[in-house]
């Protein structure tokens, strides 16, 4: 892997197949919530001279990475129950989850990976990162901070290849057992835990560095831009648009375009630190979706965001606005993809009306 797209390996949700690389340096605190006792302090920017002596480099480093895992907890905490609740409507895309995520610091590259001695205190051993909330690991107690040591009675190591190491072996065990015992280290000391697994939609969610107002999906991932997050402001908006891109992977819609590769590229290019903004110019090759597909999207997304909780009745004003304040001029934006407004919104009121007529005919969610 590329030095420069190695950094956005900030997460790994171990599944059945392996190691998938989803929501980068996800955590399982809210924002202002404390961090537990016996876990990592949370980081405080250090005072100016607390940092005579580093590098103008290392610094940024820092506050880069800091902002990266702020914003991919944010990512986290949204899409579990998207992931969760709806694993029965993504079809061949479900799989057995351990639904925690672990790394070290040879997880970056270059002087992030100082920086996530310094920001995150990681050191050689793995160490779990993220808890995806409502998951098995969520359930049997494991923690942000925890050390990894065993699983099953078998030794996990460190040094530079502990990813690729932890995930051949928890790899094959999640899809063949109900749960995992295991081995992690907790202020000084070991416990073992029986980590059951999850069934969930077995689709990454990653941070793109980036300003514009998009998203991109290349049917096993979706990359929500800095720029879109920053837009929707809320937790529940953001949620709109995974959704859709989420429905837009189960629905195979990038393969059907034969947009797997170009919205593949596009996803590889933004996880960096930092990504060559040269290839957004134009829209980088990306197609409009069809319009029959951008309302299957939509409509399954509303199902989606219904069983996770969320409110469908502001999913339609959310893309209204959308669309008028970034229109399909905006090449590089989301609705140069997805111009087919009226149709589009049509499909929400479509949808918003069955479910709730199937709610209150207590049938089934399902489109």
């Amino acid at each position: 892997m590329a030095m420069a797209g190695k950094v956005q390996r900030l997460a790994v949700y171990l599944t059945a197949a392996g190691a998938a690389t989803l929501l980068a340096g996800c955590s399982t605190l809210w924002p202002g919530q404390p961090a537990p006792a016996d876990g990592p302090a949370p980081y405080t920017p250090p005072a100016q001279e607390a940092q005579h002596g580093l590098s103008a480099r290392a610094v940024a480093a820092q506050e880069s990475l800091k902002n990266m895992v702020a914003l991919q907890d944010r990512l986290s905490r949204v899409s579990a129950p998207l992931l969760i609740n709806n694993a029965d409507l993504c079809r061949n895309q479900a799989r057995n989850l351990l639904g925690f995520t672990a790394q070290n610091r040879y997880s970056y590259p270059g002087e992030y990976s100082e920086a996530a001695a310094a920001v995150l205190g990681y050191g050689d051993r793995l160490q779990i990162s993220s808890v995806l909330a409502g998951s098995g690991a969520a359930r049997a107690g494991l923690r942000k901070g925890d050390s990894l040591i065993a699983v099953e009675d078998k030794a996990l190591h460190g040094g530079p290849d502990a990813e690729a190491q932890a995930a051949e072996v928890l790899g094959p065990l999640v899809g063949n057992r109900a749960a995992l015992n295991l081995t992690i280290g907790r202020s000084g000391l070991s416990q073992t835990l029986n980590v059951p697994v999850t069934r969930a939609c077995a689709i990454r969610i990653q941070l793109g560095n980036a300003d514009n107002i998009n998203s991109y999906a290349d049917g096993q991932r979706v990359a929500i831009t800095r720029g879109m997050m920053n837009f929707a402001q809320s937790d529940e908006a953001i949620a709109y648009v995974l959704a859709r891109d989420i429905a837009h992977n189960v629905l195979g819609h990038a393969g059907a375009m034969r947009q797997t590769g170009t919205q593949g590229s596009m996803i590889d290019n933004l996880v960096r630190a930092k990504p060559d903004t040269s290839l957004l110019i134009g829209g980088g090759g990306i197609k409009p979706v069809p319009q029959d597909l951008d309302a299957a999207a939509d409509t399954l997304a509303i199902y989606m965001l219904q069983r996770a909780g969320y409110n469908i009745d502001r999913a339609k004003p959310f893309w209204q606005k959308l669309s008028s304040q970034y229109p399909a001029t905006v090449l590089n934006g989301y609705t140069a993809a997805h111009p087919a407004i009226a149709v589009r919104m049509a499909a929400l009121d479509r949808a918003v009306t069955d479910v709730k007529a199937k709610l209150a005919a207590k049938k089934p969610l399902v489109p």
